[in-house]
């Protein structure tokens, strides 16, 4: 018996309505403010405020992406991409987000800690074997002493910056200069990143393991643990857990030639001007993230995407691990990645240190609008983000500039976006 015509036709209307479904739950819905909690009049103060520092030549260009209860409610690109070619800034601008890529890294190792291939109280020898002895480089009236670490360093140490390790800059600086590991930056590294870390555990630390909040390479060596654990390369492990579950589709360590032409400009404000960055610097120029080698996968600040990718990894994190449907995380994970675990440090500043995530633990002591559980970071290039769990709200910031000396835009930002919400 053949179908009846109509029964027929429902059937095609429905086949045309599943990808056209999934699609529109691949993007990132808009909401009109008021029906989210915030004002719309409120918005146009920071809409204002951002263009200003465009006008005023402090910036060359920045995309403000801000959600609230999952939905956009304010995104707006100003300025330019690049200043000299005369190229807008469009909303799908790449950006070099360096620093906020260690909150990826580091749900990565939550990832495989809920598949069962590390504990995050784990020695970091039992992954990378070269980590078993380290020492620590002791500060004397004449120079300095190299000593045995008091206990082996963790992945937990890792994942809260109290290793130990900063960025080679440190008590016994000469020795990583030797070894030509100082700086964030590696994309110019035809060495694999897990050779990298190899070297690095053969050289005095800056302090020993959980004594204090030491920043540096913590999150580089915890991209070389995904490695072993996974048996992946770093980037084909973010892309098969994160970034193809969240449709980040313009995230990569090395922007592919086809979207080359989406990469901002570095600019530098010093003294108050703003200048291109150098092309040939590797730091604080234009680095090698097109034409470099792509062969060293920094998990610590080696990561380029867009306002709209990254939010959606924040809003992932925001939902408890879920977005879309696709469950990244476990909530129980989450919890611990957004819980402070250095109060034993005494930090004064009413914030802490979670899982990759820098978190608010006192708002009096913090002494700024937010709200107490709110989770952030920032990158070397001058971009951010904050995520209020309270108020339900993403806001990310990108631009360009190194350094960005006397702008004060991040505290503005802040600002107007929590006045902006109304209930």
């Amino acid at each position: 018996m053949k179908p009846h015509l109509s029964t027929r036709f429902v059937f095609a209307f429905l086949l045309l309505l599943i990808p056209l479904s999934t699609s529109q739950a691949q993007n990132l819905q808009h909401a009109v403010p008021e029906e989210v909690g915030m004002s719309t009049e409120r918005l146009t103060r920071l809409s204002d405020s951002m263009k200003e520092y465009v006008d005023l030549g402090q910036l060359p260009g920045n995309v403000i992406l801000v959600l609230k209860n999952g939905k956009i409610v304010f995104e707006e690109a100003n300025g330019f991409q690049d200043i000299e070619s005369n190229i807008p800034m469009g909303k799908d601008a790449l950006f070099r987000i360096a620093s906020q890529s260690k909150a990826i890294i580091s749900a990565g190792i939550l990832i495989l800690q809920e598949e069962g291939k590390l504990i995050v109280r784990d020695p970091v020898s039992r992954h990378l074997p070269e980590f078993a002895k380290t020492t620590v480089a002791v500060r004397t009236e004449d120079g300095y002493d190299v000593v045995d670490a008091n206990r082996q360093i963790t992945i937990r140490d890792l994942l809260t910056h109290t290793a130990g390790i900063d960025y080679g800059y440190g008590t016994a600086a000469e020795e990583w200069k030797a070894e030509k590991i100082q700086g964030w930056y590696f994309a110019h590294q035809t060495e694999p990143i897990r050779e990298t870390v190899r070297r690095m555990a053969a050289l005095p630390m800056a302090r020993q393991p959980g004594e204090a909040f030491v920043y540096g390479y913590n999150t580089d060596i915890l991209g070389a643990i995904i490695e072993v654990a996974s048996g992946q390369t770093l980037d084909v492990f973010l892309k098969d857990r994160i970034f193809d579950p969240l449709h980040m589709e313009n995230t990569f360590f090395y922007v592919p030639p086809s979207k080359a032409h989406q990469l901002t400009t570095v600019y530098a404000l010093q003294n108050g001007e703003l200048t291109r960055a150098p092309d040939e610097s590797k730091m604080l120029g234009q680095g090698g993230y097109v034409e470099g080698p792509r062969t060293s996968f920094s998990g610590g600040a080696g990561l380029v995407s867009t306002a709209r990718d990254y939010a959606r990894f924040l809003q992932m994190v925001l939902n408890g691990g879920n977005l879309d449907g696709n469950q990244v995380l476990s909530p129980v994970s989450v919890e611990s990645m957004l819980s402070d675990h250095i109060s034993h440090l005494n930090r004064t500043n009413g914030t802490g240190m979670g899982l990759g995530f820098g978190v608010i633990t006192h708002l009096g002591q913090y002494g700024n609008l937010g709200s107490v559980g709110e989770f952030s970071w920032g990158g070397a290039y001058h971009s951010s983000y904050f995520v209020s769990q309270s108020h339900d709200m993403v806001v990310v910031y990108f631009t360009q500039v190194i350094p960005a000396q006397g702008i004060n835009d991040h505290s503005r930002l802040r600002s107007l976006t929590y006045q902006s919400i109304i209930r």
